[in-house]
Formats: structure tokens, sequence, C-alpha cells
């Protein structure tokens, strides 16, 4: 494909900027109108690409895009997943270019989506247009683009019920991830789930002048901030009550099997620009990035933020939270453990309330299965390398609904890096990155045969 690529790049390069130029924020309502241009858009690619099918198809929230060639039933059928919205770009100021106009400089693309996921997803349609104008495609192939995956993928599940048979396949196959490193590739088994929710703490009916009462009435901001804090215990264990009932603990050889993966404490801390690491005691950093569960304030305010001084006793505080779950973890019992907790925490000055955001469970798939060992073979083939099997800390909840709908396993053969820095300003993505994913997808296909 190496050849084809070079032929081909800067058309390549003229398609990718296509969509990448589109703003589709899906937390944005502002930005309806380029959800729908982005879908379309890339249901025209598809069918450029050599897609018999390609159409967008309206949910409740924002259209899915189906695209397929289906070609004889006794072969294979390998669903793509992949995802054409992206995170809001605040803050606009610390990037170095427009977001929503790429640009190339040492090496990567700079724009946001590049990596996450319209970079990646990319990659998918272009490995299948290789393999359809070469005459190499022995596989049917369908394609399932969401615009919902930056919000937890809300409409995705309820559509794919519906649309069962025409989503029937032998494995989905996923590039939403990243790599270990690019000396080092790896291949996600698994993924933790996540339980998102927004608390409000209310003390006074209003604002009051902190002189006048400062010392006399609980301020929501302090009473948050602590209740914050006992949610987490010196050895870095979250205290609310049942959390870890579900949680399987690995054996010593499992555990073992993942420490294969390379990694530098020191590199990690200089690239974080930090001085220590913190977490769960008795566990490594990649641990508690995969196999355990985590909780985190994305956000907290309330009060004044303006320019200069008012000195206000606010009348209510805020925080999102969220909490990384591993497999066997349920999404919505934790978001109900997590509530009774903290209501049970609230003291008698204040009224507490909390609203659940999105969620969705982790998942596991065997190493040993076809699409991991075809995977495997074909990203050794581009990188010299045997990929390490790891676990992902991040999390895609839609991919256990389908795991669950279709009765298939979801295959997470991600490409992206750390230094992507995804959901960040400047987000990035390595031309290097970008064409050897095409490769070894492409590769997937000539190496996947089904059970």
């Amino acid at each position: 494909m190496k050849t084809y690529i070079e032929t081909n790049k800067q058309r390549f390069f003229d398609e990718l900027f296509s969509i990448l130029r589109i703003p589709s924020i899906s937390s944005a309502a502002e930005r309806k109108p380029d959800m729908l241009k982005c879908a379309e858009r890339l249901a025209e690619l598809l069918r450029e690409a050599g897609a018999d099918r390609a159409e967008v198809c309206p949910t409740s929230g924002h259209p899915v895009v189906f695209g397929s060639r289906f070609v004889d039933e006794s072969w294979p059928t390998v669903l793509v997943y992949g995802h054409y919205d992206v995170q809001p770009v605040d803050p606009l100021e610390l990037w170095k270019s427009d977001p929503f106009e790429p640009e190339i400089r040492d090496g990567a693309i700079y724009a946001r989506g590049a990596n996450d996921d319209k970079g990646q997803l990319f990659m998918h349609i272009k490995a299948f247009e290789y393999l359809v104008r070469e005459g190499k495609l022995r596989h049917n192939v369908k394609f399932l683009f969401e615009g919902e995956e930056e919000i937890g993928s809300p409409s995705l599940a309820a559509w794919a019920e519906k649309n069962r048979e025409l989503l029937k396949a032998d494995v989905i196959l996923v590039s939403d991830t990243t790599m270990i490193s690019e000396s080092v590739p790896s291949i996600n088994c698994g993924m933790r789930g996540l339980s998102y929710v927004e608390v409000k703490v209310t003390g006074p009916d209003k604002d009051l002048h902190s002189g006048h009462y400062g010392g006399a009435v609980a301020n929501p901001i302090n009473v948050l901030c602590d209740m914050i804090s006992s949610l987490i215990d010196g050895d870095g264990r979250i205290t609310v009550k049942g959390f870890y009932d579900d949680v399987v603990e690995l054996s010593d050889e499992d555990r073992m099997k993942l420490s294969r993966a390379p990694f530098d404490l020191g590199e990690y801390k200089d690239f974080l620009g930090i001085r220590e690491v913190k977490g769960e005691k008795g566990y490594t950093t990649l641990e508690r990035t995969g196999i355990r569960p985590s909780l985190d304030v994305n956000g907290i305010w309330g009060g004044y933020t303006g320019e200069g001084a008012k000195t206000v006793l606010p009348s209510e505080a805020y925080a999102k939270i969220s909490m990384r779950l591993v497999p066997n973890q349920d999404s919505a019992k934790i978001t109900e453990l997590f509530s009774e907790h903290f209501k049970s925490i609230a003291p008698d000055y204040v009224s507490v309330e909390i609203t659940p955001h999105h969620g969705g469970n982790g998942f596991l798939i065997p190493i040993s299965s076809p699409a991991y060992q075809a995977a495997s073979r074909a990203m050794a083939e581009v990188y010299g390398i045997e990929p390490v099997p790891s676990r992902g800390g991040g999390s895609i909840p839609v991919l256990a609904d389908l795991q669950r709908i279709l009765g298939i396993d979801p295959l997470l053969m991600g490409f992206g890096l750390e230094r992507d820095t995804i959901h960040s300003p400047n987000e990035s993505y390595l031309l290097k990155q970008l064409f050897s994913g095409m490769e070894a997808i492409s590769l997937f296909y000539k190496y996947f045969e089904k059970k």
C-alpha cells in the first residue's frame, strides 16, 4: 500500500482536511447544521471509496453514517466503527493555529479531530478504497460512524437495536485509541467504563455579603470542597460505599503479562510536567490507568469568578465528576451508589442535587481471538515488532452496547499517541502514524478470517 499512499497523498490530505474543517462539536447546539454537513461529507467519501451503499441515517440525536459493500455471504464481515463529532476547542487562545483550519507542521496534522477520531476513521476509508481499487477485498465491509461519542452516544444504542440485522458482522473494528509509542505498538484488549455526574450544593437562598455573614453561614464552595476531598482516602481508594464490590482483582500472572508494556516513569513525569505521580496504593501507574477505577473532578465553579474582587458568599457551588470504571462494574449502579453516598455526607446546612450525565460500561476481549491475532500480525508487519496487549484507561461506552446488541467483540486497533494531546489545545496526528495505520488496516483484512 505504500505506493498507493505516495501516489494519492495530496488527495488524501485534501479529503481529510475537508472533514477537519467542519466544526462538528456534538455538545454545542448551534453546531447541529455542521454535524449534518460532516455526516453528508463522510457518506460522500464512502461512496467515492467504493461503498455500494452510503447514507445519513437520522437518530433521536445527531445522525449516523452507514455505509457498506456486501459481496459474498461466505466472506467474513467487518463492521468499522468511528465517530465524527469532536470536543470543544476551549481555551482557544492556547491553540497555535486555527483548530478548524488544518495545518501540517513538524510531520503532523494539527486540528481538532486530527486524531480523535476523524483522522483515525479516515484511515479505514482509505484502506478500504485501496483494497477495492486494487481488487484485493475479500471481506464484506460495513461502516458505522456516529456523531455523539463525545457526549456519551445517547442515541446509538437504540438505533443499533432497531438495525441489528443491518449491522450484522463478525467483528467491530475500531481505531479510536492510542499505542504505547511509535516504536512499541500495542492493541487495547479492554477499556474502562464511565459514570459522569454533575453535583450542585446549595446553602443560603441568595448570595450574601461575606463581611456580614462570613463565619456564621456555611459557604457552599467550602462545603463542596470538603465533600469532594472525602471521596478518596489516604491510600487513593474511593470511599463510596459498595464502589469496589464488582471489581475483579487480576491475578499476579495477569498483572505480570500486562507489565510487559514498556514504561519509563521519568519520561512520563517529564512529559506531563509533574514532579511525582499519585494514585491507589499497591498499583503501578499503568495499572492505575488500566485495571483500576478512578474518580476525578472535571470542573468546579461557584460564586464570583470575574475580573477584580467581589466579596460574596455564594448561594450555590457546582462540580462535574467522572468515574472511570473497570469491566464488571455497572455504570448505572455506580451512578446510583455515588448519588446515595454524596447525599449522605452532606451536612445539614446545605442541600445537594445530583444530575447524571452520560456513562457506559467497560469491556474485555480475548487476545486469542482471530481478530486480535490478525491485527497483531498486521501491526507486526508494519512496525517490525509484535504489538503488546494493553488495557485502555479511556472509555468508548457505546462499544459495550454494540458488543451486547450484536453479540460480537470490538477490536481496538488504534494508532494515536499520547503526544497527540486529544481533547486539549493543539491536537495533532503524526503523518507517519496516519500512513502506518492505513497499511496495518489493509493488512488486517489480509489476515482476518472468521472462526
